[in-house]
């Protein structure tokens, strides 16, 4: 296959590995100039319509997921009687030969690796996709570190067949669930099992089953507990083994409720709080109990898988010893007649006397057994039904009975805190008095400590907020020290308790320094416009250039009049100089005489070599006046002056420069 092209497309480099289903090679996409996986399926495999046809689904409902913890599915093929698979190139290795390599893992990164596989699988089961053969070897671990799960949906598509034709269950016998042993459908739980052995494999370099054969080991699956993690490393904190106990229950209903849950206890398990946990007891015993006549599947065992044991009773043979009886003289035959009177009467006498003896024995032997069953003998009681029950009513119905209570608490989102979310015994069945009942507690939902955003960006944080929490809202503020989308405060503040579908997050985000409004510069003096920018903390940068305007008069701004602009900005303003050395500007008075009579406004406007239409007075009269109006002639521009009464003009007067030479 090497330096074949396949599709078209996909140049094969290099074989890099091989499983029970197909080999994989190292290939280049040369369309999209990738390197890529490329997994060639089998020809047993490929000779089948039905497997065909299933593969197909379920490849392209794995290719539907979009997660950074999947090996994503980029194409699928088939070339004459070839089926292939083209996937992702993760360059790095297999957990397993990790864990081989390392094992036992450091207890932290066990924990990060066993958090993004469970992460993935949250993602696929949400999804509807289940994964059914999660071990070491369908994990691999990229240069960067990041865990990549990979063959999602491909164990559904070969178990429908395989286990038809050959009667074998599918997937690594080591990792797989008691139910995968039994030969029925895994679920979404199953999974979850086989991470609790991941998890127990990394952190104690072994398996928790293992045998000579596969079929020993499916049965260990079914039957046999493990060594408790901490036995044979007792650093492992009680809460992972708490994770892994619950995790690898050999009933689906005592493990997980779902991945997700299972990835909230992950990412909490190393936090101070739980330093001090306690061990969490499975039930297993009272459902043994309570089951052990029901009719269990396991799986079929063929017989030269197991060794026989034959059974044999040992013969007890008895003879009766036999006497050489032989005639007798006719004389002594009234002598032993006597004789023998008087022997059976003797033999009867004895017999009469043990007789009595044994009966009066039996006698006594029944008063005592009758008197002691009737002493010792402990009454059954019926168990009553407290499920649901507040904790302390239940435990009172149940000392009531006579019966002995044993509390372990559970986290549990549809049981109110509190109360009561099973039992066993179960309710309505006879248990002697004294008898413990297990009570399962709620602890209401499981509670993890609140992250901590204070410092962070508002939008790196955006989609956390928007799905890991019941709502969540922002206040902003001006702050001078950090900046704007910055998170400020928090509220619940970090570390607290919380279950996060019931929580509404309130933060406060910086929106930068304070604004303030651009005040008017240009008209003003240097000195007036320096001061308005101090009051309003800005900087200002001054640059000088000749005009006809007074020398200091601010000519322009760099921000417009009344636009919003930061604190501490600088702003550029341009200064007169003066008027410009080559021109020979002239300033001159001018007299205005107004004879006015009513009362009116007066507005003077004059237009000459400092510029058009600026205003040189404004003023309410009620008689008549005069005033003096300056002005600047030059070579290049007359001035003219113009009189307004209450918005009208009524008088207009021309300063000509040659009337000044």
């Amino acid at each position: 296959m090497i330096g074949k092209r396949i599709g078209s497309r996909y140049d094969i480099e290099e074989r890099i590995g091989e499983g029970g289903m197909a080999v994989v090679y190292r290939a280049r996409d040369i369309l999209l100039n990738r390197t890529v996986a490329l997994k060639v399926l089998r020809s047993q495999f490929g000779n089948d319509d039905d497997f065909i046809a299933r593969f197909h689904r379920e490849a392209q409902a794995a290719a539907s997921l979009s997660h950074p913890n999947v090996v994503n599915i980029y194409d699928l093929g088939q070339e004459e009687d070839i089926y292939y698979i083209v996937m992702e190139y993760v360059e790095g290795k297999t957990l397993k030969k990790y864990i081989n390599e390392s094992a036992p893992l450091d207890v932290k990164e066990a924990v990060e690796i066993a958090i993004q596989i469970c992460d993935a699988l949250d993602h696929a089961h949400t999804n509807e996709l289940i994964h059914r053969d999660i071990k070491p070897h369908n994990i691999l671990i990229n240069k960067h570190g990041r865990i990549k799960v990979t063959d999602f949906g491909i164990a559904r598509a070969v178990s429908s067949v395989t286990i038809t034709h050959t009667g074998s269950v599918l997937g690594s016998v080591h990792y797989f669930s008691p139910e995968q042993a039994k030969g029925v459908m895994a679920g979404a739980k199953s999974d979850l099992y086989s991470l609790g052995i991941v998890i127990y494999e990394m952190l104690t370099g072994e398996l928790p089953f293992s045998g000579d054969s596969p079929i020993s080991v499916a049965l260990k699956h079914l039957q046999e507990p493990y060594i408790p993690p901490r036995k044979l490393r007792p650093e492992i904190p009680q809460s992972i083994e708490n994770i892994i106990t619950r995790a690898l229950a050999k009933e689906p209903m005592y493990r997980y409720e779902s991945a997700h849950e299972m990835l909230l206890d992950l990412r909490t398990c190393l936090s101070p709080d739980r330093k001090n946990e306690a061990v969490y007891v499975l039930p297993e015993k009272y459902e043994e109990e309570e089951d052990a006549q029901i009719t269990r599947v396991i799986p079929a065992i063929k017989p030269e898988m197991l060794r026989r044991r034959s059974w044999s009773d040992d013969e007890v043979v008895s003879a009766e010893e036999a006497g050489n009886i032989g005639g007798q003289p006719e004389d002594q035959a009234d002598e032993n007649e006597e004789s023998r009177d008087r022997k059976a009467k003797r033999s009867l006498k004895k017999a009469l006397l043990w007789t009595t003896g044994i009966c009066l024995f039996l006698v006594l032997v029944g008063a005592g057994i009758f008197y002691a069953t009737t002493l010792f003998k402990v009454p059954d009681v019926k168990v009553p039904s407290v499920q649901n029950m507040a904790l302390d009513q239940a435990r009172k119905t149940l000392e009531d009975a006579k019966l002995k209570p044993v509390i372990q608490q559970q986290y549990n989102k549809d049981v109110a805190a509190g109360h009561v979310i099973k039992q066993t015994p179960p309710a309505n069945i006879l248990v002697k008095e004294n008898t413990e009942v297990q009570l399962f507690v709620s602890q209401g939902k499981q509670k993890i400590a609140m992250s901590g955003y204070v410092g962070k960006k508002l939008g790196d944080i955006e989609g956390e907020l928007q799905t890991k929490y019941k709502s969540y809202t922002t206040d902003e503020i001006s702050n001078d020290e950090q900046p704007a989308g910055t998170v400020l405060e928090q509220n619940p503040p970090a570390g607290t308790e919380i279950a996060p579908d019931e929580t509404e997050v309130k933060l406060v985000v910086s929106k930068g320094k304070e604004k303030v409004v651009m005040p008017q510069l240009v008209g003003f003096t240097e000195q007036e416009a320096q001061a308005k920018l101090d009051r309003n903390n800005l900087q200002v940068e001054i640059s000088r250039k000749p005009s006809y305007q007074p020398e200091g008069t601010v000519l322009s701004q760099s921000y417009p009049t009344g636009e919003r602009v930061t604190k501490g900005t600088t702003v550029r303003i341009e200064v007169s100089s003066g008027l410009p050395g080559e021109a020979k500007s002239v300033k001159a008075t001018v007299d205005v005489y107004l004879n006015q009579g009513e009362k009116a406004t007066i507005e003077i406007k004059v237009s000459d070599a400092r510029g058009d239409n600026h205003t040189a007075g404004k003023y309410p009269i009620d008689k008549s006046m005069q005033f003096s109006i300056p002005c600047v002639v030059s070579p290049q521009k007359d001035a003219v002056i113009e009189v307004y009464r209450d918005g009208t003009l009524i008088e207009q007067k021309q300063v000509k420069y040659s009337d000044y030479q």
